[in-house]
This record gives C-alpha cells, sequence and structure tokens, in this order.
C-alpha cells in the first residue's frame, strides 16, 4: 500500500499504477450497462426531472438498483453486489453524462450511503443497506447549514439526550441538501450538549423533520436540493453513527470519497461535452468550410482532450490506491480503522476534486464557444452541460478550501515521517547553488520526465523556504499556500500522465503515439504554469538579493527547450477528429 502523497517523494514505476487501460472485461461490461441505462432510460427523461417531475427520478433510481447500479460499494450480506472500487469508479464516471440525474445517484450511492457502509455498525448495516442497495429508499447526506459551509465542524444542529437515555433530540436547520426533496434516510451531524459533533442516520418519517421547497438553482436542475429542519426529531441512541464526539472522522472521511467520486463524474462530463462539440463543429458550415477544418477549432480540441487525459490519469491512478488500499477490508471492519485508511489519501482526493473540475469548466467553456450562438441556446445540451459544470468548484469542499488543506496536510505527514518532504526540501536546497541543468537524451518522454524531475525540485525548494519563513502563521498565507498546492498538483498529474503513456507503451508493444501527445502538451504547458506559480512565490516571500539569487537558482531548474506545442496539437486534434470523440 503506498503512502498518501508520495508521489512527490518517489518515483515509482509505470507498474505501480492503474490506469484505464488496465480495465477487465467485467470492467468493460459494467461500463457499457452503465451507459446504455443513462442514454436509454435517464436521457429520454432528463427534461422532465429538470423541471423537478422528481417521481421518474425515482423510478429510475429503482431501475438503477435493479441493475446493480446502486449496490457496487455495499457488501454483499447487506444486500449489494461489493465490487471493486474501479467498477465503482466506472459508474461515477459512465453516469455523470445524466446532467442533474448523476448528481441524485453520486449522493445517494456516496455521501448517503457510504456513511453507513464504512462507519455504520452490523445493526444499522442490516437495517438500512439492503433498501439502499435496490433504491428502494434514497439516501442524503445532510451537513450544511446557514451558517455553516466550508467551516463545517460550526455547525449549530444540536442534540440532547432525553432523561431515559433512549433517544436525542435534533433541533436545526441544513441548507442545499441533495436529494432531501426524495430522501428516506439522512445522515445528519449535529452537536451533543451543543460540543461534541456526531453523526445520526436520522429516517424521513421521524416526526419533526419538515423540507423546505426546491431550490431554484443555477444548474443540476434535474436533482432535488432543499432546505431541511429538524424540530426536536427524536433519534434512537442506536442511530448514533460511530461515536459521540466523533462525527468529524466521518464527514471529513466521506468528503474525501466524494471529492474522488466528483472527479470521476468531471471526467464523464467533459469527455461527452467534447464528444458533442467535434460532432457540432464537423457539421457547421462557416465560410464554406467545416468549423472542425480551422486550426483554431482544432488547437481547441487537442488542449481540452490533453488535459482531460492529464486528470483521467490522476483520478484513475487514485481510484487504483483506493482500490488496493480497501477491496480486501473486512465489511466490518472497525470503523475508525476504515477513516484511517480512507485518509491516507485526502491529498490525492483533494487534487482529483480540484484538477477535473477545472479542467470540467474549461472544455465546457469551450465547447459553448465552438458551438457559437447556438451553445447560449437551450436546445443545445451544451447550454445545460455549462450550468450543470459551475456546481463542481464549490461542492464537496470549495477548490479553495481544498487547495488550502494541501500544503499543511503535508507539512503533517512530512513531521510524522510518512513522507521524507522535509528532508528533500532541506537536501535540495544545499544543492541548489551546484545545481546543474541537465539535457534531455532522444528516448520518447525524456524531456517530460525532466520537466517533471525539475517540478519536483522547485516544489521541495518552495515548500522549505515557505514553512522556514511562516511556520505556524502558515495558515495567513493562503495565495502562497494555493500556488503550492497547484505546483504540486502539476507534480501528480505530470507523473500520472508518464506513467501511464509508459504503461501503455509497455503493455502493447506500440508507440502510442496518441498518448505521447497528449503527454508532450500537458506537461509543457503544465511547467510554464509552474514556472509563473514560483516566481509569483518568490517574489512574495524574498526581496533584493535573496530574491535575486533564488531567481537565478530558478532558472537552472526551468531552462529547457520547448517543443513545437502548435504541431503536436494539430496532429492530436486530427486523430480526435477522426474518431469524433475523446481518444484515450
Amino acid at each position: 500500500m503506498q503512502k498518501g502523497g508520495s508521489f512527490l517523494t518517489e518515483q515509482v514505476t509505470a507498474d505501480a499504477i492503474f490506469t484505464p487501460e488496465d480495465f477487465t472485461e467485467e470492467h468493460e461490461m459494467i461500463a457499457e450497462m452503465t451507459s446504455e441505462f443513462v442514454q436509454k432510460k435517464v436521457l429520454p427523461h432528463l427534461a422532465e426531472m429538470e423541471n423537478h417531475q422528481f417521481t421518474i427520478t425515482k423510478q429510475l433510481m429503482e431501475e438503477a438498483g435493479e441493475l446493480g447500479l446502486l449496490s457496487s460499494d455495499i457488501p454483499e450480506p447487506y444486500g449489494g453486489l461489493g465490487l471493486d472500487k474501479i467498477s465503482t469508479a466506472i459508474i461515477s464516471e459512465k453516469m455523470a453524462v445524466a446532467g442533474g440525474f448523476s448528481v441524485t445517484h453520486g449522493a445517494h450511492i456516496g455521501i448517503g450511503s457510504l456513511p453507513i457502509v464504512l462507519f455504520g455498525n452490523k445493526k444499522q448495516k442490516e437495517k438500512y443497506l439492503p433498501d439502499l442497495a435496490v433504491g428502494k429508499k434514497i439516501a442524503s447526506y445532510a451537513l450544511t447549514e446557514p451558517s455553516a459551509g466550508s467551516d463545517a465542524l460550526s455547525i449549530k444542529t444540536t442534540a440532547v439526550l432525553n432523561k431515559e437515555g433512549t433517544h436525542y433530540s435534533l433541533t436545526g436547520e441544513k441548507q442545499w441538501i441533495t436529494n432531501s426533496g426524495i430522501a428516506d434516510i439522512f445522515i445528519v451531524y449535529a452537536k451533543v450538549n451543543t460540543e461534541h459533533f456526531t453523526a445520526f442516520i436520522v429516517e424521513k418519517d421521524f416526526p419533526g423533520i419538515s423540507i423546505g421547497k426546491e431550490e431554484n438553482k443555477l444548474g443540476i436542475k434535474s436533482s432535488s436540493t432543499c432546505a431541511v429542519r429538524f424540530d426536536q426529531v427524536e433519534v434512537p441512541v442506536e442511530n448514533v453513527l460511530g461515536e459521540i464526539g466523533k462525527g468529524h472522522l466521518i464527514a471529513l472521511n466521506i468528503l474525501n470519497i466524494g471529492r474522488y467520486k466528483l472527479g470521476l463524474g468531471a471526467i464523464g462530463a467533459s469527455k461527452e461535452a467534447l464528444k458533442k462539440t467535434i460532432a457540432y463543429t464537423d457539421k457547421r458550415v462557416q465560410f464554406s468550410v467545416p468549423l472542425s477544418h480551422f486550426p483554431l477549432t482544432l488547437e481547441k480540441y487537442a488542449t481540452m482532450a490533453s488535459y482531460i487525459y492529464a486528470a483521467e490519469s490522476t483520478v484513475y491512478r487514485t481510484a487504483g490506491l483506493l482500490s488496493t488500499a480497501m477491496d480486501e477490508v473486512d465489511a466490518d471492519i472497525e470503523w475508525t480503522i476504515m477513516a484511517k485508511i480512507i485518509n491516507e489519501y485526502v491529498i490525492e482526493c483533494s487534487l482529483n476534486k480540484i484538477f477535473a473540475s477545472e479542467v470540467l469548466d474549461m472544455v465546457v467553456d469551450e465547447c459553448v464557444q465552438l458551438h457559437g450562438g447556438n451553445g447560449f441556446m437551450e436546445d443545445f445540451d451544451i447550454a445545460r452541460m455549462y450550468r450543470d459544470s459551475r456546481i463542481n468548484r464549490i461542492f464537496e469542499g470549495t477548490n479553495e478550501i481544498n487547495r488550502l488543506l494541501i500544503p499543511p496536510t503535508l507539512a503533517k505527514k512530512s513531521v510524522k515521517g510518512e513522507i521524507p518532504l522535509l528532508a528533500l526540501a532541506k537536501m535540495t536546497e544545499k544543492e541548489m547553488l551546484s545545481f546543474l541543468p541537465e539535457e534531455p537524451d532522444d528516448k520518447l518522454l525524456s524531456q517530460e520526465k525532466m520537466l517533471l524531475s525539475n517540478t519536483r525540485k522547485i516544489s521541495y525548494l518552495l515548500f522549505g523556504m515557505m514553512l522556514k519563513k511562516y511556520k505556524e502563521k502558515l495558515e495567513e498565507q493562503q495565495e502562497i499556500m494555493v500556488n503550492l498546492a497547484n505546483i504540486f498538483n502539476a507534480v501528480f498529474a505530470m507523473d500520472s500522465c508518464i506513467l501511464r503513456t509508459e504503461k501503455a507503451m509497455g503493455k502493447n508493444e506500440q508507440e502510442e503515439k496518441q498518448k505521447i501527445l497528449y503527454t508532450e502538451i500537458y506537461c509543457q504547458e503544465a511547467f510554464q504554469q509552474v514556472i509563473t506559480e514560483a516566481i509569483d512565490t518568490l517574489a512574495y516571500m524574498l526581496s533584493g538579493d535573496e530574491l535575486r539569487l533564488a531567481l537565478s537558482v530558478l532558472k537552472k531548474y526551468t531552462r529547457y527547450t520547448p517543443k513545437p506545442i502548435i504541431a503536436r496539437k494539430r496532429e492530436a486534434a486530427k486523430h480526435l477528429l477522426t474518431a469524433g470523440e475523446y481518444l484515450g
């Protein structure tokens, strides 16, 4: 089992990571079944669900349950399929094409059901999971409050134990709760005696629960989102999830899984947007030429596909890590042990969410642009996809919050000796003046490996300087923490691209030209952004001679001969146009 965050400090071989090219026949069958369900069952009713006809949603959820699309994470003893984490990842990606319905599905199988799957006791699992597995009951996750969004631990919902010691009385209000209008079971967070943050399983039929009106949202309109109020709701003590005062362990680790799954959904939606746009631009004629033949159109195709490839590589790499860590774990393992396993990959999950959601936003924006005026019309799917995309950078923890989590988490892991990041920072600082830039050889991906190696060194230098300068006041330096998080993401994505491409070449004993093009394009563009982030960070932390010295060192790490990326993009785009869709 690899250590979380070790992508920064260790260079693993291609065989050590999971990639989409490693899908088995069973995985491919699951992908095909999910896609068929979305195309034949969900999309024909999407307009009705966009108008809040949620009886259709509930019917479709039951149909999904019959196919096993709700139970992949639920162990067999509790009515589920107990599939590997790769299978559940594939379902999440393929379901993303279903617009807001995918949010309904994702909230149910993810943050709604997983708290019971991963942290419930045997009786709780036996009582609730069989119905959740088949869609007979729908799950919802109630954490956010009017005054507690990103600061989730500041919730005001309270839970008071009665004199008999049999029930907790819950009082408070939750806001923007996905699935709330159709849910039967809520995972609710409250503070016992206004102090101890605790998770509860709450049934819709418990007296005192009221559901607000459907919110008028910008996007994901085909999912239900309402406020939920609890007025002295009596919840049996046996419905406490985990332990009193340890609800934060459940909340934060469920959000870790939610962030990773959000990344999967963003990949699926990005691929669909690109596919629709290639088809549109190939038919749309201007100046007597299809839009798909213009160089700028081709440039956009290639840029979108290269970034999708990078994000897809990181997300499925994380899927592999979680699969290795969780697939063989006993279904009834002690819940705090499960929390530790999931928390191991908190950095990877946050990076998946950040990167994939921002790739999706870039993709749908470019796709609207390529649709021209039609992209602004609701008659075209791309308009809805543009609206639906925007929420991904907000929920499951904003991208800003996720970025700010990464440097302190890495610092803690370093101090604990889990990864040698601090040692590498000190070593790089000692060697920086004597460092001599290397020149890549003529082997495939040699330059990309050099860019990756130098990005790692830059991250070590900046990380060490930041900790030395700001120490315990790190939380006040949000701008440079964000810069560092972006550089760490570049390391993860560049490394994942290179390893995936190498693995594919070794597996197929051929050049894998399209993957090489994607890797060259992404790595060079990401490295240019790393340079900008590094200069910005150094200019903030240093001045005068110290800054000039640091910039001269940085120049040694950032010196390289650029490849002709315009030509690379033209070549990659031609293959995309021929295929009519994203090529992995």
